[in-house]
């Protein structure tokens, strides 16, 4: 970080699980009194700066900010950017650094976001680079697991689909790995499978017991969170191989009728066909509420980075909810 750096947040790693803690406090104390945060970013402005397309996280940062007071500026394509000239990610976090008070980057180049905060003179927040990290994402889904089930220790979680490439499924699992009684259950086929370095970095160090399987409805009944992936067909070397695999990992109603009434479904969406749309109605189908609690938990982190930056003081961000930031 350079000398006037503020605090960024590149990695879901860069919050302790305190802070994910206070995190969803403040998460929920704005869901309880949305008009106590209304005013709380009046006058500050946030930058998107996305070089890679998105629809959900975009509008779902812009929307945590207005709902704060706040307003935005953004750039929706590197194609409209100076990008499209060859300025540096460097450079442009320091331009930026000029106009805004806090900017959210998505980037296809893993590091980019990490290079922004260097340069910064803003907080940045990680809005996806590349096949590495989406920390905010990573939060949505730990609100909606807290809000379904009221803890984020003591859990068995399912991954299903594609456990190699998936940075959501990377993420979730350096975050629920820190927390106690925590059980992975990995499910995938073998081309698809947690990389090593997941598997020794996190797993094994921290001595959090998993165990592997090609076969859903074999431990489908065992799981509290079943959280669903898409199985791309881009990262098959043929397509028997894809054509055999695929319809494995469909969640489909009598799947999931195996599953425990408690358990809840979950998706980093876009979804493709991995969940039957018939069970979008079951009342554990939380992948539209993952949706809406990314807003409330973008929110969050947005206050706090704020507030640690001395953007906002503790009087501006009202009488309740700040001492958790």
């Amino acid at each position: 970080m350079g000398a006037h750096s503020p605090r960024s947040v590149i990695d879901i790693l860069d919050l302790s699980t305190e802070e994910l803690d206070q995190l969803i406090a403040t998460a929920l104390d704005i869901i309880a009194h949305p008009d106590l945060y209304a005013q709380v970013c009046a006058r500050k402005k946030l930058a998107t700066l996305f070089f890679e397309p998105s629809t959900r996280t975009r509008l779902s940062f812009e929307a945590a900010m207005y709902e704060l007071g706040g307003n935005v500026i953004s750039v929706s394509s590197a194609a409209s950017s100076s990008a499209s000239k060859g300025e540096s990610v460097a450079d442009t976090a320091k331009v930026v650094s000029c106009y805004a008070d806090i900017m959210a980057m998505r980037h296809p180049k893993e590091g980019a976001a990490l290079v922004a905060a260097q340069n910064a003179s803003i907080p940045v927040i990680n809005a996806g680079d590349g096949g590495h990290s989406h920390p905010t994402q990573t939060l949505a889904d730990l609100l909606t697991i807290y809000r379904s089930k009221g803890r984020l220790s003591d859990l068995t979680v399912g991954f299903v689909g594609d456990l190699k490439f998936g940075r959501t499924v990377h993420s979730l699992i350096n975050a629920l790995s820190r927390y106690s009684g925590i059980r992975f259950v990995l499910i995938s086929p073998e081309e698809l499978k947690l990389p090593s370095y997941v598997k020794r970095g996190t797993l094994d160090r921290l001595g959090v017991p998993y165990e592997q399987t090609t076969d859903l409805e074999s431990v489908i009944g065992t799981l509290d969170v079943i959280y669903m992936t898409r199985v791309q067909q881009e990262r098959f070397f043929n397509e028997e191989d894809y054509l055999r695999l695929r319809d494995t990992y469909i969640l489909t109603p009598e799947k999931l009728a195996l599953a425990t009434d408690d358990a809840i479904v979950l998706h980093p969406l876009p979804r493709v066909n991995e969940i039957s749309v018939a069970i979008d109605k079951d009342p554990r189908a939380k992948y539209f509420e993952q949706v809406l609690n990314g807003k409330y938990m973008r929110m969050a982190l947005i206050l706090k980075l704020l507030t640690e930056a001395g953007a906002i003081t503790r009087e501006q961000a009202g009488e309740k909810g700040i001492d958790q930031l």
